[in-house]
């Protein structure tokens, strides 16, 4: 049977409304060992709330034991096999901005990062520089 056939024979007409909230990136590991990671240590009362509400679930999106990118992650919970489906973030995201891709295109995506005087990342979001400063340094790379 496949998934298709599996989700008509399951599927229920009512009234209800859903959202799914995914949550991308928010695990993580202990800032120190033995400590609580950030999400442990952050204030959380609407998600609390949310949680209280309603219903939660999880899920393997590939298979136990394999953390996936957000791209394979997110398709998978569409229902695609990320295996069998292979596309990443920057496909991703120039479609969902519209941008229409071929066959001969490459999408890549990327972050702007600031370095520090030794040209470590110090910040890995260049502290999130908005459109109008980002967009001249994308034309130069181009």
């Amino acid at each position: 049977m496949s998934i298709q056939s599996l989700v008509r024979d399951l599927k229920t007409r009512n009234n209800s409304k859903i959202v799914m909230l995914v949550a991308d990136g928010l695990g993580g590991l202990p800032v120190e060992p033995g400590g609580p990671t950030e999400l442990e240590a952050a204030r959380t009362p609407n998600l609390d709330a949310l949680a209280k509400r309603g219903t939660q679930g999880s899920m393997y999106p590939i298979a136990p034991g394999i953390t996936p990118g957000s791209g394979p992650g997110h398709l998978s919970l569409f229902g695609y096999d990320p295996v069998k489906h292979l596309i990443g973030r920057g496909a991703l995201e120039a479609t969902g901005v519209g941008f229409k891709l071929t066959s001969k295109d490459v999408a890549v995506r990327c972050n702007f990062c600031t370095l520090d005087a030794a040209g470590n990342i110090a910040d890995r979001r260049a502290g999130r520089i908005p459109t109008e400063e980002s967009a001249p340094l994308a034309v130069r790379l181009r």
